[in-house]
């Protein structure tokens, strides 16, 4: 069984929606310092961890159990867009400016 379709496109809207939220868990992860050593993959596993709870509960809530090669196929995803995720951690994504 594969991925459907529509799931993936729900994995990849998460993965929009997380990285337009970067900077948000990027200060969540801030707050641990000093005992985390890396802000940026500390954020990383955060984002990640939550897209990857919101594929879970796509299934949930269709009532089905995502198989090995579904959790194989949402990996790939994750590690085809991994350094978009990362980009967006490192380089926020700046609001446009009021100064006219």
């Amino acid at each position: 069984m594969a991925i459907s379709k529509e799931n993936q496109d729900f994995i990849n809207s998460l993965i929009d929606y997380y990285v337009s939220e970067s900077e948000s868990y990027k200060q969540i992860s801030e707050n641990f310092t000093p005992e985390i050593e890396s802000i940026t993959d500390t954020t990383f596993g955060i984002i990640t961890g939550c897209i990857y709870s919101g594929f879970l509960q796509a299934y949930q809530n269709q009532q089905e159990t995502p198989s090995a090669e579904d959790i194989n196929q949402f990996q790939e995803i994750i590690k085809v867009r991994a350094a978009e995720i990362k980009k967006a951690i490192l380089e926020p994504i700046s609001s446009p400016s009021n100064e006219d």
